[in-house]
């Protein structure tokens, strides 16, 4: 029965802003609604409990919607500048063809940026490219999103590893027994270099979902077979990418396998792609604009371009605030006493203990990734020589989406704070403990000697729940280990296990309701998150099952798991192209 009830908010989201497709400002709201009532009537935890934790979600709520603003506001200088001119042109001429512009800028520039800051950065700075080179605001979204699995372990130079399963795993008695032997260092290592074979051996093929995607859902001919036929050149960009990422993981660690396969990805790829390497024979763009679908479009008013007059700016430095936001994000997290100082008290603000409770919440815009994008947006005043007027109507315009896009964040992120800190007092009769915990306890009954195939789903759970791979594996790592333990596993599977809780947690990111939420408002796509959460809901399932498949294999040997690893693809991509089939048929 517990079960049920904790599975209640998750549910609740599901049906009103999957299936309904209700704004997520009125699907989480009720969801905050039923939440906090379970928790103080159920759970019994204190009133003091749901109301710290919904202070905490409204600070991160507004601390996320600072960075929205921050991102919006680069695009919107950019625009004003007339700097996107030449930075469109510059992608046309390397190729006019819709699905090599989304491997170059989702793939590979948004797992680069993923690698430097993470905590949905990706989003920030690549949907708005996206929609700048003439994607759908609804393709946009879906596009970054999807990306955010393979890199995502070892964003922000690589926190969901070193704060996230490092903290979850860390100081524990019966795991230090275990890895006795090793140094705790090492262990982290062999973590990391597991983390990195089972996503690299899943996301190689991500372009060509995304390519396969993005014909399906935004092509004229609904064709998902369509995407696949740029397959030579998606499954290269994969492997340009994934192959320096896992070798990067498994001798180096965690912190830079996502920046340099992003951009050994990037130096590898563009170069190609000019030269016409492995490209289509045929090139797919979208249909004209008056003929898309409502629901593609964003607030954002429609750009015009003319490819055909030469830009104001040559490409680097039209694209040169990109460069410089990503050297600043590089600079800030790797150079340890400046990020010491943006970290540390004199540029803090800190809630602690609040309303009594164990609860703290902080706020730090020194180290966020909205003040560097500020930066770079004022960067560009002088740049690009703007005038008064260009710089007040970015600002406006800015502020103006940011306000729009509050109240869904503002109800989003409380709820999951409620659910993450729903566990019963310690002197409350038959304490239960917060929903999430709850929830993965009765997997793990349930499941025993299937654990590795149901613990990506786990991470996947927390990431969709917590909107954060790096909460997820400090919620779950040290129970992933320990039910590994309790089924027999040495320390080496369990490492295994707790890496397939990291993979599970970055590929949950694709459906985080306060990731998707923030996409959508970088390009001014309100109200409609649920359609959006359809699309990459798909690629999810996708991506768990597959690196379930491949830990059966890694965890138990035999022939069969690693058949199924390979038929899965096969399959899901088979079933994707009957699909959109099917789905041409019933529409003509």
């Amino acid at each position: 029965m517990y079960t049920l009830l904790a599975l209640a908010p998750i549910i609740v989201v599901l049906v009103l802003l999957v299936i309904m497709r209700l704004p997520a400002k009125i699907s989480m709201g009720v969801a905050y609604l039923v939440t906090a009532l379970l928790a103080l009537f159920v759970w019994q935890a204190s009133g003091a409990q749901v109301a710290a934790a919904t202070v905490n979600g409204v600070i991160v709520a507004l601390t996320l919607l600072f960075i929205v603003f921050a991102a919006i506001l680069l695009l919107n200088t950019l625009k004003e500048g007339g700097a996107i001119v030449a930075i469109r042109k510059g992608f046309m001429d390397i190729s006019p063809d819709r699905r090599i512009q989304v491997i170059i800028v989702a793939w590979l520039f948004c797992s680069m940026v993923e690698g430097s800051s993470g905590f949905g950065t990706p989003s920030a700075i690549g949907a708005p490219l996206l929609l700048a080179l003439g994607f759908p605001a609804m393709a946009s979204v879906m596009a970054v999103l999807i990306i955010q699995s393979t890199p995502v372990s070892f964003g922000a130079v690589g926190t969901p590893v070193l704060l996230g399963v490092w903290t979850g795993i860390n100081d524990k008695q019966d795991i230090a027994q275990a890895i006795a032997p090793l140094s705790p260092e090492n262990y982290l290592l062999q973590i990391t270099g597991n983390i990195g074979l089972i996503h690299a051996l899943v996301g190689f093929l991500i372009p060509l979902l995304l390519s396969g995607f993005l014909t399906r859902f935004f092509g004229t001919n609904r064709s998902f077979v369509e995407g696949l036929k740029v397959w030579p050149f998606a499954i290269f960009a994969g492997l340009s990418f994934t192959i320096p990422y896992f070798l990067v993981a498994k001798y180096l660690g965690p912190e830079f396998p996502s920046l340099v396969g992003g951009f050994i990805g990037l130096m590898i790829v563009l170069p190609a792609a000019k030269r016409g390497f492995l490209m289509p024979k045929n090139t797919f763009d979208f249909a004209p604009r008056a003929k898309w679908d409502k629901d593609w479009l964003g607030s954002l008013p429609e750009e015009k371009f003319d490819d055909s007059i030469a830009p104001r700016f040559s490409l680097v430095r039209a694209f040169s605030p990109y460069l410089i936001v990503i050297g600043l994000l590089i600079i800030t997290r790797v150079i340890a006493p400046l990020k010491a100082f943006l970290t540390g008290s004199l540029t803090t603000v800190e809630f602690t203990n609040l309303f009594g409770t164990t609860i703290s919440s902080k706020i730090q815009l020194a180290y966020s990734p909205g003040t560097i994008l500020i930066i770079a947006s004022l960067i560009c005043i002088l740049l690009f020589k703007m005038n008064g007027q260009a710089v007040k109507r970015s600002w406006s315009n800015s502020a103006k989406t940011m306000v729009a896009a509050a109240p869904a964040l503002l109800f989003s992120v409380p709820m999951v704070q409620v659910f993450i800190n729903s566990g019963s007092a310690a002197d409350v009769v038959n304490s239960l403990p917060a929903m999430p915990i709850l929830l993965a306890e009765s997997a793990a009954g349930a499941f025993q000697n299937g654990w590795p195939i149901v613990s990506p789903w786990i991470g996947a759970m927390g990431a969709f729940i917590a909107g954060s791979n790096t909460v997820s594996n400090m919620m779950f790592s040290y129970f992933q280990w320990s039910t590994a333990s309790q089924i027999g596993f040495d320390t080496n599977l369990a490492a295994q296990v707790v890496a397939l809780q990291a993979v599970g947690g970055a590929a949950g990111n694709m459906i985080s309701v306060h990731n998707v939420v923030a996409a959508c408002a970088v390009v001014g796509l309100m109200d409609k998150e649920g359609y959006v959460i359809r699309k990459t809901l798909v690629a999810m399932i996708y991506y768990v099952i597959q690196a379930g498949l491949i830990g059966m294999g890694i965890i138990f040997g035999g022939l069969v798991w690693w058949i199924l690893a390979v038929v899965w693809p096969i399959a899901f991509f088979g079933l994707m192209s009957i699909s959109s089939k099917k789905a041409n048929v019933q529409s003509s």
